[in-house]
């Protein structure tokens, strides 16, 4: 009997949706990922369920929304009563487990993350490719192990180069694990998580000058755009908005795709490995992100309590020969939560009746109409400074998005602010319609379509009920 599909599971940080030579760019360079695209499919309107690191990562770890898995921050001090990652119930499927990289559902500041119980039988850690941990990095000893100093490179004109980078790393270890013995005796799912496209935006230089600044198409920009985030200067942000001059906002652009272009490379020396290794036709790829980077569209850059599209859709591919669709674009609304669902589908894993993810197994193997999959999609940031929600000091922030195939609403629940896009007329979101008359009662159907959503999405109602009323 064929054993379930091996699961190479490529999990990028911070890198937007419209990133991909392939689907539509032809400013960056992603022979490799074009690939993928071009003989798997490839879903275009995916949206992460919250725009920062930690609750976006515990929400498809977990199978659950952030507020429902209660970790809703970055920099929390632990993750404790949240359900069995998915990692664990592939591993207890028979699995052999890996995880290279960032994993992030608990803080790594000022310490190497702790370990949960999640499954991973190989796990080299690396949240961000600083020395800042005496030990515990894996990154930082490799580095150390080929003679190289990391925070002299970091600091010098050239950056730290290809060699020794944190995403060739990632790579390297990702050649030790598919060559383990264990790989050969059992099903695996290695999930790889390099820091990049994440700031500070410093390729290695042998990158950054492939990409000239003055050939970049630019941010989504317009002058209205200061009047509108100046609404919204109390609502936790990391920057301010300002013009795309004063934060040389093509530079940015040039940079960040120079590091998309080695996470392009490295990602290639993997599915090259799976080719010549045989692992490839019975090997799931997905190519995925964490969440979005604003990159400078409305004036701002990096990530905070936003919902435009650069900030919170993000790439979505799958790959495998014979089992996954080929050359397949879908635009239907899809969450990441439902890769999560996918990929225990493929695993020929029971999904969890808590479970919030839906599938797209059938979509991907042709079993079920592209073009749809969800009415809807959510997004949430919830962040209260001192532990609870009724902090009213400091840029504590609390927002929902609710996005149809239309239309998108975004509610700042304590700031008493809202935003309201028609996405099929302005689809870089300058035209807020939250004050305008005529959309009133379009805005108050999608709130109530909100509130229900939320609800019934994240309310936990307890233990299931064993006995009648």
């Amino acid at each position: 009997m064929t054993r379930q599909p091996n699961i190479l599971w490529y999990c990028t940080d911070q890198q937007r949706f419209d990133t991909i030579g392939a689907l539509g760019n032809s400013h960056v360079r992603t022979p490799a990922i074009d690939s993928l695209v071009e003989s798997g499919t490839a879903f275009t309107h995916v949206y992460c369920q919250s725009p920062i690191c930690t609750p976006s990562r515990t929400s498809f770890m977990t199978g659950l929304y952030p507020s429902r898995a209660h970790n809703t921050r970055n920099g929390n001090a632990s993750l404790d009563g949240c359900p069995p990652l998915i990692s664990n119930l592939v591993a207890d499927a028979g699995y052999h487990c890996g995880l290279i990289g960032k994993f992030h559902l608990q803080s790594a500041g000022h310490r190497t993350e702790p370990r949960l119980d999640d499954g991973f039988a190989f796990w080299k850690f690396s949240h961000a490719p600083r020395d800042d941990w005496k030990e515990g990095h894996d990154y930082a000893d490799w580095v150390r192990d080929r003679g190289g100093d990391l925070e002299a490179m970091r600091k010098s004109e050239d950056r730290v180069p290809s060699e020794f980078h944190q995403t060739t790393w990632a790579t390297e270890r990702a050649i030790e694990f598919l060559d383990s013995a264990h790989c050969q005796d059992k099903p695996w799912m290695l999930n790889i998580n390099p820091y990049d496209p994440h700031p500070p935006f410093i390729p290695p230089k042998s990158y950054a000058d492939r990409f000239d600044p003055n050939s970049m198409p630019g941010p989504h920009f317009k002058s209205s755009d200061l009047e509108a985030q100046q609404k919204l200067t109390a609502v936790d942000f990391q920057t301010e908005a300002k013009t795309p001059e004063e934060i040389n906002a093509r530079k940015t652009q040039a940079l960040y795709y120079a590091m998309i272009s080695l996470i392009d490379d490295q990602f290639a020396r993997i599915v090259e490995h799976l080719d010549r290794t045989g692992q490839r036709e019975n090997t799931i790829i997905i190519f995925t992100s964490d969440h979005g980077e604003s990159l400078a569209d409305h004036g701002l850059l990096f990530k905070g309590c936003r919902f435009y599209e650069g900030l919170v859709r993000v790439p979505l591919v799958f790959n495998c020969p014979g089992t996954v669709a080929n050359s397949v674009q879908s635009g239907a609304l899809v969450e990441l939560l439902d890769m999560s669902a996918t990929i225990l589908d493929f695993a020929g894993v029971e999904q969890p009746s808590y479970f919030q993810g839906m599938s797209l197994r059938p979509i991907l193997v042709g079993e079920a109409p592209n073009d749809h999959h969800r009415d809807s999609v959510r997004s949430e940031y919830f962040d209260a400074l001192d532990g609870s929600f009724t902090n009213t000091g400091g840029r504590a922030s609390y927002a929902t998005m609710h996005r149809t195939k239309k239309h998108k609403l975004v509610i700042y629940h304590r700031d008493h602010l809202g935003e309201l896009f028609d996405l099929e007329t302005d689809p870089w979101e300058h035209h807020n319609l939250w004050d305008d008359p005529k959309s009133e009662t379009l805005k108050n159907e999608l709130i109530l379509e909100s509130f229900n959503s939320h609800v019934m999405l994240t309310t936990d109602v307890g233990s299931e009920r064993i006995a009648p009323m």
